[in-house]
This record gives C-alpha cells, sequence and structure tokens, in this order.
C-alpha cells in the first residue's frame, strides 16, 4: 500500500480549462457497492485508468472488504462478488491513501460519475479525511447523451460499447467498466473534436452546449482565442448581426449556445454563418472597442444599438428674454446644457424635478424681454397651482424680470452641478408629502431627485474627464492614453502590437457640451479611470 499523502483540490484557473485536450490527463473511475445508498452502502471495488493523449498511463484495481455491510444476492448475481470474495480486502480506510495518490489532481471522468463521486465523498468522510472535491469532473453519460443519442436506443455503457464496438465491454467489474468507459471517451473525443471542443473547457461545458439547436455551429468558435476582445456574430451578407465585448473570447461566445433558444438569440444564431473577433489587451480596451463599433455599425440584435439616437439634453436657453427648460436631441449653439441622458424618459423627470424646485415657465409663448402682459391674459394652469411662473399672462410666482431671472439662476447653476439649492426643495416637499400622507406624490418626488442626482453624475464624471485633456493612466503592464473623454492608445509594456482596431472618434468641440457618439466611451472610461491617478504625458494639446 502506498504512503499516505495529502492532496487538495481547488477549482482549476483559466488557463487550466484551457489546456489542449490531448495535453489533458484523465482519471476514468468505476465503482462496485452493496448498492446504491451512498450513506447506507459500502464500496466493494475500485478500479480506475489513467490516460493522457490516447495512450494508457496506468490502471488501478482493487477489492474493498466493506466493513461487515453484506453483498445482497442480487448484487452478487450482477457482479459476481460475494461475502467471501472480498472478505480479505483492505478496508476502504486503506484503499483511500493509495487511491488520492493515483488520481492526483486530474480530471475525475465516469459513466454516471456523480454516483462514483458521491460514494468516494462519503469514504472520504467516515475515513475522517479531507473532504473529496475533485477539481473537474466529466461525466460521459450527459456528452454521450448530446453527441450520440440518436444512434442508440440507450446511453448504457452496455448499449454503446456494443453498438460502437469499444475494445473494452463493461461486466460489472470495477476495471472492466474503466476501460470501457474509457474507450468510450476517447470516441466521444473525436466526435466532439468536430464541432471544436478542443481545450478542457469545452469539454465541461460540452454536456450543455451541444443540446442547442444551433450546436452544429459551435465548430465557428474553433479558433477563438481565450484573451480579451470584441466578438462579432456576422449573416449571410457579412452584415453584423451583434456586437459583444469579453474577458474570454472563446468561453463568452460559446456561452450563447448553452443558453435557452430565446426571443433574441435563437433568431441571431440562426442568421450567423461567422464570428469575426479583434483581440485586445485587457477588459477596459474592449468595453471601448464595443461601444465605438455599436455606435458606428447599429447591429440589429444589439438592444442597445440605437442607444445614440435615443440620447437626448436638456437645455436652459439662459440667453432668451424668459428662458424655459426643454429637451433637445442636440445640444444648440447657446443656452446651459444637462447630459447627454439615456433617455427622454430620464430627461422628462429632471425637467420636472427643475421645475418643481424652480418655477420657470411651461409655455412656448415667444416674448420679447419687454413684455406686457394685456390685462384679458389667463395664466396657465400651472400659474393658477402656483407651480410655475407665467410672465405673458403676468402671473405666478417670480412673474416679474427680477424674481424671474433669479429663478433663471438657480435652475442653471443646477445643470452646471451646484444643485443642492434645488434637491433640499424637492426633498422638503417629498418629506411635506409624505407627513400628508400623500404617498404616491412623494414616491413621484424621489423619483425626480433620483433623476436629477443621476443626471448630474453622469454629466460631471463626462466633464471632469474632457477637463483632464490627455493623460496616461498605467496599471501593471498597461498603459491607457486619454484625450478628451477619448481612449487614444493603448500600451503594453514588452508588446508592439497596433492600433485599436477602432479609431477614436473625433474630440469634443472647448466649451460645448458632449456629443452624443461620445458618451458611451466617457461613461466607460470615467468609470474605470477617474479614479485611479493620471500619469505625466509628455503630450499636451
Amino acid at each position: 500500500m502506498s504512503v499516505d499523502t495529502e492532496t487538495t483540490w481547488a477549482q482549476r484557473s483559466f488557463d487550466e480549462l484551457g489546456t489542449p485536450l490531448a495535453d489533458v490527463t484523465f482519471c476514468v473511475i468505476d465503482l462496485e457497492t452493496t448498492g446504491g445508498d451512498r450513506n447506507a452502502d459500502a464500496i466493494t471495488e475500485i478500479g480506475a485508468v489513467k490516460v493522457r493523449g490516447g495512450e494508457c498511463l496506468g490502471t488501478f484495481q482493487t477489492l474493498v472488504n466493506p466493513g461487515g455491510k453484506a453483498i445482497p444476492p442480487r448484487i452478487s448475481l450482477l457482479t459476481g462478488l460475494t461475502d467471501s470474495i472480498v472478505a480479505n480486502a483492505p478496508r476502504i480506510e486503506q484503499v483511500l491513501p493509495s487511491l488520492v495518490e493515483f488520481v492526483g489532481d486530474h480530471v475525475i471522468v465516469g459513466h454516471n460519475i456523480g454516483f462514483d463521486v458521491a460514494f468516494l465523498r462519503a469514504a472520504f468522510v467516515r475515513a475522517d479525511r479531507p473532504p473529496f472535491a475533485p477539481r473537474t469532473v466529466v461525466d460521459t453519460v450527459a456528452i454521450a447523451r448530446r453527441l450520440v443519442r440518436d444512434e442508440v436506443p440507450d446511453c448504457r455503457l452496455g448499449t454503446l460499447a456494443s453498438r460502437f464496438r469499444l475494445d473494452h465491454r463493461p461486466t460489472h467489474r470495477a476495471l472492466d467498466d474503466a476501460l470501457a468507459t474509457t474507450d468510450l471517451l476517447h470516441l466521444l473525443l473525436e466526435r466532439a473534436g468536430s464541432i471544436g471542443v478542443l481545450g478542457l473547457d469545452d469539454l465541461t461545458n460540452l454536456a450543455r452546449l451541444a443540446g442547442h439547436p444551433q450546436s452544429a455551429k459551435l465548430k465557428l468558435t474553433a479558433d477563438l482565442p481565450r484573451s480579451p476582445g470584441v466578438y462579432l456574430f456576422c449573416g449571410h451578407r457579412d452584415e453584423v448581426l451583434y456586437i459583444g465585448k469579453a474577458t474570454n473570447l472563446r468561453q463568452r461566445v460559446r456561452s450563447y449556445f448553452g443558453r435557452d433558444d430565446r426571443r433574441r438569440i435563437g433568431p441571431m444564431l440562426r442568421e450567423t454563418q461567422t464570428v469575426r473577433h479583434h483581440c485586445l489587451p485587457d477588459p477596459l480596451s474592449a468595453e471601448v472597442v464595443e461601444a465605438r463599433l455599436i455606435a458606428r455599425l447599429l447591429p440589429r440584435y444589439n438592444r442597445a444599438g440605437t442607444r445614440v439616437d435615443r440620447y437626448c439634453y436638456v437645455r436652459l436657453d439662459v440667453d432668451a428674454p424668459w428662458p424655459r427648460l426643454a429637451i433637445v436631441k442636440d445640444p444648440s449653439a447657446t443656452g446651459v446644457h444637462l447630459g447627454p441622458l439615456p433617455s427622454r424618459q430620464m430627461a422628462t423627470l429632471v425637467v420636472d424635478a427643475l421645475q418643481a424646485a424652480v418655477p420657470l415657465r411651461r409655455c412656448s409663448t415667444r416674448l420679447r424681454r419687454d413684455h406686457c402682459p394685456s390685462a384679458d391674459a389667463v395664466p396657465c394652469v400651472a400659474a393658477q397651482l402656483g407651480a410655475a411662473a407665467c410672465p405673458c399672462a403676468g402671473a405666478g410666482p417670480s412673474a416679474d424680470r427680477v424674481s424671474y431671472d433669479r429663478s433663471v439662476g438657480v435652475a442653471a447653476a443646477a445643470i452646471g452641478g451646484d444643485a443642492d439649492p434645488v434637491l433640499e426643495r424637492l426633498t422638503a416637499r417629498m418629506g411635506t408629502l409624505a407627513v400628508g400622507r400623500r404617498y404616491e406624490e412623494a414616491a413621484l418626488s424621489r423619483d425626480r431627485i433620483s433623476a436629477l442626482q443621476g443626471a448630474l453624475r453622469r454629466s460631471g464624471s463626462m466633464q471632469q474627464l474632457v477637463a483632464r485633456g490627455r493623460f496616461e493612466v498605467r496599471h501593471g503592464d498597461i498603459t491607457w492614453v486619454v484625450d478628451r473623454a477619448r481612449l487614444v492608445d493603448v500600451r503594453v509594456a514588452g508588446s508592439t502590437a497596433g492600433a485599436l482596431p477602432a479609431a477614436a472618434p473625433e474630440p469634443p468641440a472647448a466649451g460645448r457640451p458632449l456629443p452624443r457618439h461620445l458618451a458611451d466611451e466617457a461613461l466607460v472610461l470615467a468609470r474605470r479611470l477617474l479614479d485611479r491617478q493620471p500619469q505625466p504625458t509628455s503630450v499636451r494639446d
């Protein structure tokens, strides 16, 4: 019996999971037991085969004394093992050290491997040993159901061995069954290779992926690397259907074939003819390139593909005689702007928040600065309720010139980032409504406050990035070069890699709101880089 060794099983690293299957060492295990209850029954025989690259590296076989647990006649009839045969065999406590040494940290394989692993875990617990927790487990039953289910009446080991004429046939003895399972594993690996299963991570996901209606297209992922980047699903005329980013291109793209055939994913995969990709040095660069490509190509299956078209601004036309708030698609040459905001719904809540705190006029009537209302002018409803000024009728709070200019100043300051007076008024109003049990109105005030705060954070971070001009941020071996809210270069120490696959857009005009098409990239950079310490750069604008 071998010397006792302690082996710790842990989750495999990503590099290990990407190991080519030809380089993976598999340990195929089979057990015979006194019954099917892992807690009440015991192991009577263990067989294992260690293989790599189609070559057998060794076998392990031993009978096990079940420790007073009698072998039922039906089990003896099935396996040929009796109480007298196993009476002089070692106890499981004596066998486990040798098994641990043989298995090592290799990939565990079995036909219905869950049964065997459950019995081994229970045995390790009873033997007061460290838990049996294999790092990677492969079940040939699950893989066979995905790859050859249409060719056989069932996926029992005996059926598969007979139908595919495996070199070894199962006999309900541990080593024989382990050898037959090894033959089956090699057959399944050969079949799996035709659909792009080349690495260990591919194999561990195969039971889930190969059952997808579009699993035949898994071969399109065969050349994808396990590195950060951007992927593009393309259709019959090479049109781009969908663009996404990934920290691991291969794993991410293959994951689409393991999802339910949902409304968007199913049709997209049916149309897909090729999968293109761009490798990038880090996830941040991938996210930026994804945003650029989506904004330029507008793929049909990207929900965010038309996001730029939905962006808008809140504008206060401070140069007008009687300024008012409005939602505009693009910033005007005059006025102060808040944005770009991601939707008209958010912009509407922001306008409502400002108007609730500052009584600006809401009508669109064109007024001269020296406007004098007529005697029979009727104030608008909001003015009658005291919620807005109505200079055209000379009614409502702030309807006079001085008061109105003061209100305009408060609103303009809020849009510029100094929103404390506005937020204080809104918070006080929300509290009053809550005390008066006007809960729906209080909730609406809460939503308006949240929208205004969110809009100010978004706009502030983008403007902060623009104000920094050109700067560099270094993290490990990677240096990002940012110029006015655009990623213009990424450098990796010791690498001469080329430029980003999607060129940086034109810089924003000085003193103007950030254009809509720069918003996504600016938000990505602000979220990842604003809290990092910039490095000095020799390039100045």
